[in-house]
């Protein structure tokens, strides 16, 4: 072909001159990429597909970086040709077979305005190559397409072939019939050799934007996509993935509309990304400061599970359960193939009007991903996966159902004793095994489901009856019970005192304004307010970044029922009310769980077979009326709420106190029994290490009395305080020098602790009275100044003198060998 009389430049040399740059694209090396390197990989590991940073051609030039977003099919057969003619010069022919084989570009990087969801799509990006992310809902099988036929004429012993192109392809070629010949230009017949005709696997998948950043209360949108060749079977459904591709018409419907599709160039996988590939939140370094600062606090876990649902007013043991679900525990997989789960499900059963779905829709807003379903509203294979079939083709897909979408988040059950029996057993395995398997329609595969469940339901008759055991209330099978870690059993006890205080806080909460707001002027919603977290994202990025306190400001109006909790008169001071913002608490459980999970300690996990074995015995001993079945997995409950537990503290290892929380907890949701303490004058508020306040008197998940039950130990010596073995961390955990002390025989005598504590207390109200802790290797040189050699104090006299003064909650000493004041 030649040039044309107006001087354009035929197709054929455009084409040209377009692979002769791509080629020196790919032939070029910098600091950040050698795809001549990418090239030889490609072949050593037999793939036909290499993946161009776009970036990086942008750089190289910018024209044929815009050419290849804007017009595709216009540049992509040229930068396919680039790369096959460099395949030929790189690949060993001795080694390496690359005869009939296609090589294909594929995208990542930057795409600017061509990055787009299912729900902005439009008729301007048509033809234009774009980039969007969502999560897989449907998957074909994969068929065989013809691309290539071959036919025989026996009359003539002549061979005749035949392509197939659709408008499906990537070329400005126009489409052929898709009917095969049956006879030649002259009439004679052929018959066709499927042995040497050329077909390509093929695919269709259907991809639906992402729950959690779709706005609320309308249809969620999808996008049919079309995989070819290699691109199938790279994803199966509730994978969350980001697919680059060109958007195409697929012809004419109805009154004039047209179907669209997706034509996959590459497909990267979100799941196996950190989080899975959930919206996350920007951490700012003072974001990081200030959880790495709280998490010191010996009262991080408390203060965290109060500030959950701030508007709730008691359950105690209940929002401490939701703040250690959403941390979750170690999930292990063993190179055995064994899977045991890191995940903690949850049920609350009780009498109606006990803010049960209230804790639901506060799981459903704090939670990085979450799905909300009602018993009535899903069937088993809506909660698990269905096999349907295509109106179009006619062929058996897979279509995923809720708690495979929710893979790696949470799945929020209301109404769980509305389901049928048979819809119940499909969640079987689900919750345990965490995988979905199914097998029908000839399709047998197995899809990952690895999400926690929190379910609410109401007693068989209505409202729990007390008087009857509790599994003649729930009516669940045992096999579904055992599968929930932890079962609250939430009961609305008549109680003048509690029933007054519930009525203030629901009256103070209707008495609330928001700031600004004048009474008896109607609150007008905020149009401006954002529906999805990649928004919000946006915008918190778009804004200069400016330090924020992780705490609220206190609102009685809004926060009475913290302070029915966590008030409390100690030595004539009222405590301080503290609240975390929730935009804070998301931003600590999300930097708790990026982190390494902690690991068990022997210490711990020797506590955890004594409280299991201890659980066992009990229950057969004194036939306790317990809420689920102790079953060995109830043992693994233990090790998922000890690792949470160490979660929420940043800590790296699980220790002993995490262990007892654990119990505390399980010991609650059992046989709502409340964590034992030493007996003394006046109550105290429960200290499990850190955890939430278990047994406050106003929780309604409380037994009637709502008494913490005595300690079967025995009252200390009035002249001499013994610390029972292995209590407390020792001079030589802590890393401190004994020498220098007086002899030390184990035992604290009164006059040496009334030594040490006016000392102290006269320490904290002078040198340290702005501090409020001290590590304990500060503290000790300072409590021996001036004293005789022959009274100096010891580490190890030291640390026992502080946990005798830890008893009566007038200091704590921590793990860390950290003094705190309290």
């Amino acid at each position: 072909m030649s040039l044309l009389d107006d001087g354009l430049v035929v197709p054929d040399d455009l084409m040209r001159d377009r692979s002769r740059i791509f080629e020196e694209f790919l032939q070029s090396e910098s600091q950040l990429y050698d795809y001549k390197d990418s090239i030889a990989r490609m072949l050593r590991w037999k793939q036909t597909r290499l993946v161009v940073n776009i970036d990086d051609l942008r750089d190289y030039r910018r024209d044929f970086a815009d050419g290849l977003l804007k017009s595709p099919t216009d540049f992509l057969p040229a930068f396919e040709n680039a790369l096959t003619v460099l395949v030929h010069q790189i690949a060993d022919t001795r080694k390496q077979s690359i005869e009939d084989q296609t090589f294909r570009v594929g995208f990542s990087g930057s795409f600017g305005d061509h990055h787009v969801s299912p729900r902005t799509l439009r008729a301007s990006q048509l033809n234009k190559m774009i980039s969007l992310e969502g999560i897989v809902t449907r998957c074909s099988l994969v068929r065989p397409k013809m691309m290539k036929s071959v036919h025989y004429c026996p009359t003539t012993t002549l061979f005749h072939s035949q392509q197939y192109r659709d408008a499906t392809t990537t070329t400005n070629l126009p489409p052929t019939s898709v009917i095969p010949p049956r006879e030649d230009d002259n009439g004679n017949p052929l018959e066709m050799e499927y042995g040497h005709s050329v077909f390509q696997d093929h695919q269709r998948i259907s991809i639906q934007e992402m729950p959690e950043r779709a706005p609320p209360g309308q249809l969620p949108r999808s996008i049919d996509v079309i995989l070819d060749d290699d691109m199938v079977d790279r994803c199966k459904p509730g994978d969350r993935i980001q697919l680059v591709g060109i958007f195409r018409s697929m012809g004419g419907g109805g009154s004039g509309t047209f179907r669209t599709m997706l034509l996959a160039n590459n497909i990267i996988l979100l799941s196996s990304k950190v989080g899975g590939g959930i919206a996350q939140q920007t951490l700012l370094d003072s974001d990081i400061r200030d959880i790495n600062k709280l998490a010191k606090r010996p009262d991080i876990v408390d203060l965290l599970a109060m500030s959950l649902a701030p508007s709730i007013c008691g359950h105690d043991y209940i929002k401490l359960a939701v703040l250690l679900l959403l941390l979750g525990g170690a999930e292990k997989n063993l190179p055995n193939g064994t899977h045991i789960r890191g995940d903690i499900n949850m049920l609350m059963v009780g009498d109606p009007s006990t803010a049960k779905s209230q804790m639901l829709r506060f799981v459903l807003n704090i939670a990085p991903l979450a799905i909300a379903t009602t018993g009535r509203g899903s069937s088993g294979v809506g909660l698990t996966a269905a096999v349907t079939t295509d109106r179009e083709t006619g062929e058996r897909r897979l279509e995923a159902g809720a708690m495979v979408l929710a893979d790696r988040g949470v799945v929020c059950i209301d109404e769980f004793d509305k389901m049928s029996d048979i819809d119940r057993v499909a969640i079987h395995e689900v919750m345990e095994q965490q995988t979905v398997t199914i097998a029908k329609a000839g399709i047998h595969t197995t899809l990952n489901a690895r999400c926690s469940v929190v379910a609410a339901a109401n007693p068989i008759y209505g409202q729990y009856d007390i008087h009857k055991d509790p599994h003649r209330n729930i009516a669940l099978p045992d096999s579904l019970l055992s599968r929930f870690d932890l079962l609250f059993i939430v009961t609305d006890d008549v109680n003048e005192e509690h029933d007054r205080m519930i009525a203030d806080h629901v009256l103070r909460m209707h008495r609330y304004l928001p700031p600004g707001v004048e009474e008896g002027t109607p609150i007008f919603d905020n149009s401006a307010q954002f529906l999805n977290i990649a928004d919000q994202t946006q915008a918190d990025a778009d804004r200069e970044p400016q330090e924020v306190s992780p705490f609220e400001k206190f609102d009685p109006l809004l926060h009475i029922g913290i302070t029915k909790n966590l008030s409390s008169t100690r030595r004539g001071k009222e405590k301080k009310m503290e609240v975390l913002s929730i935009a804070f608490i998301k931003k600590y459980i999300q930097y708790a769980k990026d982190r390494t999970p902690p690991v068990l300690t022997k210490g711990a996990a020797d506590l955890i077979v004594n409280f299991y074995a201890t659980l066992r015995n009990e229950d057969s001993e004194r036939n306790l009326k317990k809420t689920s079945p102790l079953t060995a997995r109830t043992l693994e409950t233990l090790i998922r709420l000890a690792t949470a537990h160490a979660k929420a503290r940043l800590s790296t290892k699980v220790q002993e106190k995490d262990a007892r929380a654990a119990e505390a907890l399980l010991r609650f949701a059992l046989f709502k029994e409340v964590a034992k303490r030493p007996k003394k004058n006046k109550k105290r508020r429960l200290n499990t290490g850190g955890s939430a306040r278990l047994g406050g008197g106003h929780d309604s998940d409380e037994e009637e009395s709502g008494e913490e039950e005595e300690s079967d130990e025995e009252e200390e010596e009035p002249k001499r305080m013994s610390m029972p073995p292995g209590k407390g961390p020792s001079a030589k955990d802590a890393g401190m020098d004994v020498d220098g002390g007086a002899e030390y025989s184990g035992e604290l005598h009164q006059e040496r602790f009334q030594l040490f504590r006016s000392r102290l207390a006269k320490i904290f109200s002078t040198k340290l009275q702005d501090s409020e802790n001290v590590r304990l290797t500060e503290l000790v040189p300072m409590i021996n100044e001036g004293l005789p050699t022959e009274e100096l104090f010891g580490s190890a006299e030291a640390v026992e003198a502080l946990q005798a003064m830890g008893q009566s909650e007038e200091v704590m000493l921590d793990d860390d060998g950290v003094v705190w004041k309290i």
